[in-house]
């Protein structure tokens, strides 16, 4: 199998979107089928990205977090049913309702996230000014038990994806083993998994060559040196590791727990971690129905259909680094992609490699769909006879009209309703009415219907 169309997905969207770096491996049937460093882990140095090199993991680490628990379950030291407040003192309870391990598991708790990681996050790398000193589990105790009037639902009712919880697992992983939560995660599932440089420790990395150099990708596309956030985020995304390991750490899940030398985990709690506890907010555009709804598990999310497959995956983002992790047991295949910044989905890059090793066509993932139908209505648009230009930029999943003079600009944003190929359909808001937005695309033309208005587009943008 080649992935010659691979690479040059991956190094069309480093250069849209500026990633100085992206590092790819691809699993199939407990072997490395494929794995290979684009761009630069150190962009000031000139020094390529690697399947070596060392990058932020982010949220992937959720994962990590759940199979520690999964285990302190098998062992009889606690169970996911229980309630939070048997290992720590939470006050909070959602309706009333006691929180319990497993719906910090599953994210599933009824407090919606409180945003602790993105602001220790941006003030960490200069972005903000917010500042959080929570330096320990108590700390963020205090945090969340200040929450009650915060709440929205009972316990199993909703997802919304909390930091905070998580690090609190990581507590009552400390609580029941006795070790450190970084301890214990190396001790019970890096080491086994002969993980050797994957670490939660700044210090390792001191010793480490192959390390990337964090960036933040500005609004304007520039790449600013930054840091990592080690020791400011723990359970909840504080892991370093490179694609190289962290493809044995899929293979365990491909191959039903096991590791090289012994079970990380047994088949039911990762049965258990890949089930759908509690369903995601999100939904595809009529043109892409039917499409049903993705679950989250314990730190993983999980998708049927995807090409006739179900997809377990998770992402992960500290700003300067980014990560996605995505497999499909029943083929036993999977993804995992990390770079030195954000602005591309690392997602989209791994299952298009999924798609690729599944021998069909990645333009057919819908997000890959929405994101080529966008790209392509983009452009210098004019009414008859030049009486009018305007032009339609892409703003992630929106279009922006823009309609500008020498004295006054309107931007009109543009809400995607129906992504037909050949006639897509938008909406926009205007005196507090919705009005429809209608293109037509013919063999590379391009005509808009906008109020009163025809458009035809008369030329490409340009970066």
């Amino acid at each position: 199998m080649t992935f010659t169309a691979l690479e040059e997905f991956i190094l069309e969207k480093m250069s849209q979107t500026k990633l100085p770096g992206v590092s790819i491996a691809l699993v199939d049937r407990g072997e490395i089928a494929y794995s290979r460093g684009f761009g630069f882990r150190d962009v000031e140095r000139g020094l390529p990205a690697t399947p070596r090199t060392l990058y932020g993991i982010g949220s992937v680490t959720k994962s990590f977090t759940c199979i520690g628990l999964m285990q302190l379950q098998e062992q009889g030291k606690l169970r996911v049913d229980d309630p939070v407040d048997r290992y720590l003192p939470l006050t909070v309870r959602p309706m009333g309702e006691p929180v319990r391990i497993h719906h910090f598991m599953s994210h599933s708790s009824g407090i919606p996230a409180l945003a602790y990681a993105e602001a220790v996050i941006r003030h960490s790398v200069g972005a903000a000014d917010s500042y959080l000193p929570l330096a320990s589990y108590e700390d963020m105790l205090n945090f969340v038990n200040g929450a009650d009037e915060w709440t929205q639902g009972r316990p199993g009712e909703r997802w919304f994806y909390l930091n905070e919880g998580y690090v609190l697992l990581g507590a009552i992983i400390e609580k029941v083993s006795g070790q450190r939560y970084a301890d214990y995660i190396h001790e019970h599932v890096i080491a086994p998994l002969q993980m050797e440089r994957t670490t939660f420790v700044r210090e390792d990395l001191e010793h480490e060559a192959d390390t990337a150099t964090p960036y933040v990708i500005t609004k304007d596309k520039q790449q600013v040196l930054s840091r990592y956030l080690n020791g400011k985020l723990s359970s909840d995304g504080g892991l370093m590791s490179s694609v190289e390991e962290m493809a044995r750490y899929l293979m365990m899940f491909l191959n039903g727990g096991h590791g090289p030398r012994s079970a990380i985990v047994g088949g039911d709690s990762l049965k258990a971690m890949m089930s759908p506890h509690v369903p995601l907010p999100l939904e595809t555009y009529p043109s892409m129905r039917p499409a049903p709804i993705g679950h989250y598990g314990y730190g993983l999310s999980v998708y049927p259909d995807f090409y006739g497959h179900t997809v377990v995956s998770h992402g992960g983002s500290v700003l300067v680094s980014t990560a996605h992790m995505a497999f499909i047991p029943d083929r036993r295949i999977g993804a995992m992609v990390l770079a030195n910044g954000s602005g591309y989905p690392l997602q989209y890059i791994a299952h298009y490699a999924l798609a690729t090793m599944l021998g069909a066509d990645p333009w057919e993932y819908p997000a890959l769909r929405v994101e080529r139908t966008l790209e392509e209505l983009t452009g210098a648009y004019e009414t008859y006879r030049h009486t009018y230009p305007a032009t339609i930029t892409r703003n992630g999943d929106f279009l922006l009209m823009t309609i500008r003079n020498k004295y006054t600009e309107q931007i009109v944003p543009l809400i995607p309703e129906d992504l037909d190929p050949v006639r897509p359909r938008f909406f926009t808001l205007a005196g507090g009415r919705r009005l429809p937005v209608e293109f037509a695309v013919r063999n590379g033309d391009v005509e808009l219907i906008y109020e009163r208005y025809k458009f035809r587009r008369t030329g490409r943008l340009t970066s």
